[in-house]
């Protein structure tokens, strides 16, 4: 489903909906009568504008993606790229935390509760989307900048970029899940070490990849205490 609104905006409205019952009441409450009266509409609006709940569910995790990549188009590049690119994760992070039922559906292998993945092939695959897709090309993009920088030594942005993608993800599912209680800035602790480790990895001075990370740690935060 695109994400450009419909003449009516009904299923706008039922995503958004399902979006807020997930942030409000977790997975367990996402049922199309549950849905409907959220959105104030009778049942079957549910089916008849996405078939059923994993269809339904299939679009939220879409808008949610097509919210990363707005989030993405809209973070400027800098003369940084190192530092950029981890702007990048910090926006994610946000957004993860935002809405943590959300972020499962979107990067869980398997949904939960009362809502069934679908059992045409791949579609329940996310990765497959055009609308994770159009988000993730901004971080392939921010790869490439580095490659293309005299920073580090890298062969393919892709393979890069799926690495950095795995990290993030996995350090954002285990702060979610309360895996790092331990530290008292588990950003500054664990996912600026990591970053850094990271870019090093690929051939940066730790210096500057330590620079790097810190200046886009700042500004990011500097950035949420002004939206705030």
């Amino acid at each position: 489903m695109s994400d450009d609104p419909t003449p009516n905006g009904i299923p706008e409205r039922l995503i958004e909906a399902t979006t807020t019952l997930l942030a409000e009441q977790g997975p367990s409450a996402i049922k199309a009568r549950t849905v409907a009266a959220e959105a104030g509409m009778s049942t079957m609006v549910v089916y008849n504008y996405f078939g059923g709940i994993p269809e339904l569910i299939g679009a939220v995790v879409d808008h949610g993606f097509a919210d990363i990549e707005r989030t993405f188009a809209a973070l400027p590049a800098t003369d940084d790229p190192v530092a950029d690119l981890f702007r990048m994760a910090l926006a994610v992070r946000d957004i993860a935390r935002a809405n943590p039922h959300l972020y499962d559906a979107m990067f869980g292998l398997s949904t939960r509760a009362t809502y069934r993945p679908s059992s045409a092939k791949g579609v329940r695959r996310s990765g497959h989307s055009p609308a994770f897709k159009a988000a993730y090309a901004h971080v392939v993009e921010a790869c490439a900048r580095i490659a293309a920088s005299d920073r580090v030594e890298m062969d393919d942005p892709t393979a890069v970029a799926s690495a950095l993608w795995s990290y993030v993800h996995g350090y954002i599912t285990l702060e979610l899940a309360d895996h790092f209680t331990e530290f008292d800035d588990p950003v500054a602790q664990v996912l600026v070490p990591m970053g850094v480790t990271f870019t090093v990895g690929l051939g940066d001075d730790p210096a500057r990849a330590r620079a790097s990370h810190e200046a886009a740690l700042t500004s990011h935060q500097s950035s949420t205490t002004r939206d705030n």
